[in-house]
């Protein structure tokens, strides 16, 4: 029998398909690496509450789960949850050299206790408790995140504008369907990821994260620095399957399946310090 693994999963476009049903094969085989005893979590560019659902549909009982791409950890506390650890920053600069650049974009920032103000509603976003304001009215608080969509703009068309805008002083991601997310400077899901891990008092390379996009690539990079396992989708972009130690099937085959099987062969036993 081995130790438990931390187990660290993306939702887009690693337990999901892009219609929002599972990957073939996901759900057998979270519960088998669950019932073998390892850790298994979520970590997502998505908010709160467009994560719990997937929680509660993976049928897993984490102790905490990381959303907005790190800057939100949440804790579980009896049968509900807490924003156990959040990060923010002052959106005022970026929201400036954006709104410059992309005047006709749609906005939405994520305040510090998880309620999303937007300038223009989208399908892709969950909003459910969230209020429509006026531009000017997103920067007046510290933020988690600024989300950026622009219909008609690619993600190549992102990339070129963070290198024009500058944006140095905040981390950002693209999201698999082409939207700039934008976190607190040295924020990822990595840096969550090891919060975590010190939590759970973990130790060792019994680190497995899985994942698509580029807001993936700190997470793979910690994983891979304590000896651990990063999994990069086989749709994803070459650097993301540049960044990762193995890259399994496509999310349409079922690749995420495919790689957690690998650990199934291996019970775990519980590690001296953590709690189960």
């Amino acid at each position: 029998m081995t130790a438990a693994w931390l187990v660290g999963l993306d939702v887009d476009g690693t337990i999901i398909l892009q219609d929002e049903t599972m990957s073939p094969g996901v759900p057998e085989a979270v519960a088998r690496v669950r019932d073998a005893g390892h850790f298994v979590t979520i970590a997502t560019g998505r908010s709160w509450m467009g994560t719990e659902r997937w929680v509660d549909a993976l049928e897993i009982t984490p102790e905490f789960v990381v959303c907005s791409n790190g800057a939100v950890t949440m804790r579980r506390v009896g049968d509900s949850w807490e924003r156990w650890h959040v990060e923010t920053f002052d959106p005022t600069a970026v929201l400036a050299l954006l709104t410059e650049r992309l005047p006709e974009a749609h906005y939405m920032v994520e305040l510090a206790t998880g309620q999303r103000l937007f300038t223009g509603e989208l399908d892709d976003w969950t909003l459910n408790g969230g209020r429509m304001v006026e531009l000017d009215e997103l920067g007046a608080e510290p933020v988690s995140r600024v989300v950026v969509v622009s219909p008609g703009h690619s993600e190549d068309d992102f990339h070129r504008l963070v290198a024009d805008a500058g944006l140095n002083e905040v981390s950002y991601a693209i999201g698999w369907t082409a939207w700039l997310d934008i976190a607190p400077q040295g924020v990822d899901k990595g840096t969550a990821l090891e919060r975590v891990y010190a939590e759970l008092g973990m130790h060792g390379p019994n680190v497995f994260v899985a994942g698509d996009g580029r807001n993936d690539l700190g997470m793979f990079g910690w994983a891979l620095g304590v000896g651990g396992r990063a999994v990069a989708m086989g749709q994803a972009v070459d650097e993301v399957k540049d960044a990762a130690g193995e890259v399994t099937a496509d999310v349409e085959d079922g690749g995420l399946a495919l790689a957690l099987d690998t650990l199934v062969d291996h019970p775990a036993v519980p590690q001296v310090g953590t709690r189960q």
